[in-house]
């Protein structure tokens, strides 16, 4: 989270739109010199929170194209009013991706810096093991992604006994028949793009209903994109209900992620937007989850189990994308959990 000080100027810059670093000087709430002024300036250019204009002495500072999308959020603030009080977009937000996710870069340099680093460390981790111990690790991670993907959707099924199903088919006693389906279907999925992980490079609408398929097979859900109104459970935002505008968004939601050249942002996107769009009546979140796993596979990255995630900040944090567009903490979830997913496994 940003500090005090820049917080209060991002909110003089809300208020006034756009200002001179003279003038933003002289009307700043706290004490402070106009070179601390300058700095604070600086840093928030530099994480695209603002954004200049003119050059020189004409120069003048206002809120980014990006603000909204990346400005730190209070997550547990935000949930503190009601979902009726809460001020949202509760359309899909038809400028959003060919317009601002277009022109916006995702995360700041420190950012990408840190995942960089974590990415040398998973490949100096992996040109140290057998192609049996990578394949023996790969599986250990696809086994937590099949838990933990489906326990985000309401899956009961402990990691232990996620195991004992993946490994010896046994299921486990009490549970439904669906949930062992969820699990054995995140399992296929997952050894299909570890075997093609070209297949869904580039993007393409057609082959994420064929990941959509496999995911939600016998488990009684329309595999065809969505042709009704669908409701989401905590929030008052309303996806598309045009088939054909959501086949036009999941289009460019393709063509912004094969256009991007930084392959987290890939991750990252397909993540938000599949979940966003809601192109199918159930398995969204489960079919964008796997797609983006399938990306860095692709791309030689670390792919990420979201173990240690918890189900209720991810839902938290995707509300909020839902609700404002801002990104910033699902941001922050992507970058612990791939954090997380470089330190063990591998």
């Amino acid at each position: 989270m940003i500090n005090t000080s820049n917080m209060l100027l991002l909110e003089l810059l809300r208020e006034q739109a756009e200002m001179s670093s003279r003038e933003i000087f002289e009307s700043f709430p706290e004490k402070l010199s106009y070179a601390t002024i300058k700095r604070i300036l600086t840093q928030l250019v530099e994480t695209q929170l603002i954004e200049t204009t003119g050059q020189g002495k004409a120069t003048r500072y206002r809120l980014s194209l990006a603000y909204k999308l990346i400005h730190p959020v209070d997550m547990e603030a935000y949930f503190e009013e009601e979902i009726d009080d809460r001020a949202i977009q509760n359309r899909f937000n038809l400028q959003l991706i060919p317009e601002v996710l277009h022109n916006c870069t995702l995360f700041t340099s420190v950012e990408l810096a840190k995942l960089n680093s974590l990415q040398k460390k998973f490949i100096d981790n992996i040109s140290q093991l057998s192609k049996l111990e990578y394949q023996k690790e790969m599986e250990r991670l696809a086994i937590d992604l099949s838990w933990k993907s489906s326990q985000i959707e309401g899956n009961t099924y402990s990691l232990l006994e996620t195991e004992r199903l993946l490994k010896d088919k046994e299921t486990a006693a009490g549970k439904t028949k669906e949930e062992a389906v969820m699990l054995l279907n995140h399992k296929e999925v997952i050894d299909f793009v570890v075997g093609q992980p070209d297949y869904l490079v580039p993007l393409a609408v057609s082959k994420i209903e064929d990941i959509h398929k496999v995911l939600v097979k016998e488990l009684g859900v329309d595999t065809n994109l969505r042709r009704r109104r669908v409701g989401i459970s905590g929030t008052n935002y309303k996806p598309l209900e045009n088939e054909f505008q959501i086949i036009e968004a999941l289009a460019a939601m393709c063509t912004l992620v094969n256009e991007k050249e930084n392959v987290f942002e890939k991750a990252l996107l397909i993540l938000l937007l599949i979940s966003y769009i809601q192109p199918f009546a159930d398995g969204n979140k489960r079919t964008a989850r796997i797609i983006s796993n399938a990306v860095l596979i692709n791309y030689g990255y670390c792919p990420i189990s979201f173990r240690t995630v918890d189900a209720v900040d991810y839902k938290k944090a995707m509300l909020i994308f839902y609700e404002q567009n801002n990104i910033y903490c699902f941001k922050q979830l992507f970058i612990e959990q791939f954090e997380f997913a470089v330190d063990t496994y591998f």
